[in-house]
């Protein structure tokens, strides 16, 4: 890498806010012998750009020996964010490279197949004869041989030991405050029906109920279900041909092949830093539900093997002590670089509106009052659109089905889980002032300008204490970590409705937890964000009156008739126009918790060669992990601090 490129290899015609003084800081880092560099740009900074210029300076062929590591990756967990890479002009030279279920096959009979179901996936020594114009091989092609390679970090983690995507000079992380997080939730282990095949085949024991403890009897039932997989696997691999649906079971009998010997390796590791906890909520016969503590052999083997340089880019890498420990890096051999807010502070406002607690016991009693302050917002902003996160789509369903009941129905507009792409870009297209209530898109999500100009946090976004990564922590008293997760989210949150210096939105606060958040987080908050919440204040809104409420709309007050709009009524894709390229804002369109066996599968997320063993064995944690602010019981996506992470 020459650090002295980094500032020439800036690829606009101009410096926004603090750019080049932030690229001189960077390239000084740099070039002062670290290995890595955090980045901590606020949002709206412009990371994409600031990410390009760093890779940019990486060793090119040319000026390497045949045995030195070139080029730069670009990676980022969201997909939503690379869709924004792929379609910025100033970002064209890197190029992106997405999972085979991403792409279909162009054989004739198999243009609806994806690529990891086409017969190259089903056929034991196919021979395609389309190869070099297959657009998944032809995309994988430029992509390995260009010096920026862009994709998702789901992608470059499974092409960790890859002959095609080998270790590059340069690695450039964007959004990469949740690297820790992220790594644990790909690590997990989900056995349960649906996605073990043979499930059926084993019996699976109450590993709660056994004198040798939860991990020891799950580590048995482990290694006697991988003798079982890997029967069934050799047993597929011997009938040569294969339908989709039987090659869809073969690459998932071999995902959970690997699963299984990287937690069997990793746990019978006394030196490993991981720690393992097991859920098994319904005893024996049930799902287990297998999840590691701190991977850190697993990122160095699939994130810092893969580069000589780091730069990790994100607004909210809140304490770095407490980050390069997550990652398993030394804090003495990070430099961090702080990039200037430039952002007005009068237009980024935030607003105490607190109804009361939103925790599950008093959530009866504060919700009915939130949907009525959403009404007066509604009112304040009669010609503006609104973004309401709603935290759960529990929360989601309740809040809508009051406003209709208010008869402001037309105006809301909210999405379920399998078409919140459809539904967000429906409400963004719209030219009336809709209100979006919207479930864990506090991320990856620019609405600039008159696309949102005010939104409401409905609840603190405390993770779930339910969730025993969680509360093995905080059993061990990791409370700081706990409300910077938060307030992690809730920064992020408040970055969607203001993305330039120019632009201006106004972000509500509806839970009181909110408030007693930033005193315990007061630590670890940004400058910049302090002084917005320093200038809090509490608005003077106009009384409940849906007729003002609906005063924008071309509709009168009374329930909801608009599809898509109301009690969850969504609007199918094709009547709202077309989503973007992979159909979810989750790698491949799967879902974000879905590591699943079906026919239509995205096929297995990592290859074998991506572990690399390590851990500790652990008791799981007991007891009440205090705290009443995490929960989540009602929300599928619980355990994901973004929705749009995982998929092939």
């Amino acid at each position: 890498m020459d650090p002295d490129r980094i500032g020439s290899e800036f690829p606009a015609p101009s410096y926004r806010g603090a750019q080049k003084g932030a690229l001189s800081d960077i390239a000084d880092a740099f070039a002062a012998g670290n290995r890595v560099v955090l980045v901590r740009a606020p949002t709206g900074s412009g990371k994409s750009l600031l990410a390009r210029a760093i890779a940019g300076a990486a060793r090119s062929v040319e000026e390497a020996s045949p045995s030195e590591a070139t080029g730069a990756y670009y990676t980022t967990p969201q997909v939503s964010q690379l869709d924004d890479v792929a379609e910025d002009d100033l970002l064209d030279d890197l190029n992106v490279i997405r999972g085979k279920s991403n792409y279909t096959c162009i054989l004739p009979g198999e243009e609806d197949t994806p690529v990891n179901r086409a017969p190259c996936a089903r056929q034991r020594g196919y021979d395609c004869s389309v190869k070099h114009r297959c657009p998944y091989y032809s995309d994988r092609a430029i992509a390995s041989n260009r010096p920026i390679a862009a994709m998702t970090l789901a992608y470059f983690m499974q092409t960790a030991g890859s002959d095609v995507f080998r270790k590059r000079d340069v690695v450039v992380v964007d959004e990469a405050h949740g690297l820790a997080e992220w790594a644990e939730m790909y690590a997990t282990i989900d056995l349960s029906p649906e996605t073990v095949p043979v499930w059926d085949d084993v019996g699976v024991p109450d590993v709660h109920n056994d004198e040798v403890g939860p991990l020891e009897r799950t580590a048995r039932f482990a290694k006697a279900l991988l003798g079982v997989c890997s029967d069934e696997k050799d047993e597929l691999l011997r009938q040569g041909d294969l339908t989709p649906e039987e090659a869809a079971r073969r690459d998932r009998l071999q995902e959970m092949i690997s699963d299984l010997k990287w937690f069997l390796e990793d746990y019978r590791d006394t030196e490993s830093a991981t720690t393992w906890v097991v859920d098994q909520p319904d005893g024996e016969g049930g799902a287990l539900t297998i999840k590691p503590l701190d991977p850190e052999k697993y990122l160095k083997h699939t994130v810092w093997d893969r580069g000589n340089r780091f730069a990790l880019l994100s607004a909210t890498i809140l304490s770095k002590e407490s980050f390069c420990r997550g990652v398993g890096l030394d804090p003495e051999e990070v430099a961090l670089v702080d990039v200037q807010h430039t952002f007005p502070v009068e237009n980024r406002p935030l607003y105490d509106v607190t109804q009361g607690k939103m925790t599950y016991e008093h959530r009866d009693e504060t919700l009915p009052k939130v949907a009525r302050l959403c009404l007066r917002l509604m009112a304040n902003h009669p010609d503006e659109k609104g973004l309401i996160h709603a935290h759960s789509y529990a929360i989601a369903r309740q809040l809508t089905e009051s406003l209709d009941q208010f008869g402001v129905g037309a105006r809301v507009r909210r999405h379920d889980s399998d078409d919140r792409d459809a539904q967000l870009e429906a409400w963004k297209a719209s030219d009336d002032p809709e209100v979006f209530v919207s479930v864990k898109m506090e991320e990856a999500l620019d609405l600039h300008g008159d696309l949102c100009r005010w939104q409401v946090l409905c609840k603190a976004p405390y993770l779930n204490t339910g969730d025993s990564r969680v509360a093995a922590r905080l059993e061990d008293g990791q409370w700081p970590w706990y409300h910077r997760a938060a307030l992690r989210t809730v920064i992020q949150a408040c970055g969607r409705v203001v993305r330039a210096p120019d632009d201006h939105g106004a972000t509500y606060l509806a839970d009181s937890s909110l408030l007693d958040l930033f005193e315990r987080a007061e630590a670890d908050t940004p400058p910049w964000f302090r002084d917005q919440i320093d200038r809090m204040s509490t608005p003077d809104l106009p009384e409940f009156d849906p007729d003002a409420a609906m005063a924008g709309m071309d509709a009168d007050p009374g329930p909801s008739s608009g599809a898509g709009h109301g009690v969850g009524r969504g609007r199918s894709s094709a009547s709202d126009g077309a989503t973007r390229s992979g159909g979810s804002n989750r790698a491949g369109g799967g879902s974000s918790t879905s590591k699943g066996f079906s026919g239509g599968s995205g096929g297995s997320r990592r290859s074998t060669s991506s572990r690399s063993g390590s851990t500790r064995s652990s008791g799981t944690a007991g007891g009440d992990a205090g705290g009443d602010d995490g929960d989540d019981e009602d929300d599928p996506m619980a355990d994901h601090p973004l929705s749009d992470v995982w998929g092939e």
